[in-house]
């Protein structure tokens, strides 16, 4: 199972709420309305997709409720607290303790070892040298890439640094996971591979993922799939077959 944080984690309850949530954007243009008072919720443990094309504002969506950037209006909750009513170092925390991201590029430091990526969270998080070796190679070794700890990000195949990625999001032991595209610069069965994996953690160790996906095949294996189109909510699929 999955290794536990060697600290006090959040409430193992944790649930997120998305409410009128709005950004706007001003550019040479003029203004760019990216979200559009968009609503819903995500209960503990369940896996949703974000579906839309390209411009829609998936990924606005993300980080916004990543709290990598601020909406122009509306409230993003977290264990039923509205994070941007807390000041940056509290963000700062709960995104570090609460929130696990997984990027379609892997976003990995290609100059340090696959153990040093995946400890990097502790670093942050506070824990002590040996606690964070001790829980990386924990989860590098339920990931099935231990033996790659000493390795360089570069000599790994994509599925291994997405592998790599997925343990570092794992790190400070996070309730929610915001995952952008995993599977974009994967084939077919490695892409499928980490879809697994996300899906494990969802229904076994009861993780709430958020996946943003251009994939129909995988968003139709998910939870639930929200279609989101210039910016607003075009429709909610509840796929059957995982209820």
């Amino acid at each position: 199972m999955i290794p536990s944080a060697s600290y006090e984690a959040y409430s193992s309850e944790a649930t997120l709420a998305v409410e009128k949530l709005t950004k706007v954007y001003d550019s040479s243009m003029g203004r760019v309305i990216s979200l559009s008072n968009v609503s819903f919720s995500v209960n503990r443990g369940e896996f949703v997709a974000v579906v839309g094309p390209s411009g829609s504002g998936k990924s606005t969506l993300l980080n916004m409720i990543g709290a990598l950037d601020r909406p122009t209006s509306g409230k993003v909750f977290m264990n039923g607290i509205d994070i941007f009513s807390l000041n940056d170092s509290q963000i700062a925390e709960v995104r570090n303790s609460t929130l696990g991201f997984i990027f379609q590029s892997y976003n990995l430091i290609n100059r340090t070892s696959v153990l040093k990526n995946v400890e990097f969270p502790g670093i942050t998080g506070g824990m002590s040298d040996a606690d964070r070796r001790r829980r990386a190679l924990k989860l590098l070794n339920f990931l099935g890439i231990k033996d790659k700890a000493k390795f360089k990000p570069t000599n790994l195949s994509g599925g291994q640094q997405q592998r790599v990625a997925i343990a570092r999001a794992l790190m400070n032991d996070p309730k929610v996971i915001l995952a952008d595209e995993p599977t974009g610069n994967l084939d077919t069965k490695t892409g499928n591979d980490v879809f697994n994996l996300m899906t494990l953690l969802s229904r076994k160790f009861k993780r709430t993922i958020i996946m943003v996906t251009h994939n129909p095949e995988l968003a139709e294996a998910t939870d639930r799939a929200i279609h989101i189109r210039d910016g607003k909510i075009e429709k909610e699929v509840i796929n059957v077959e995982r209820h």
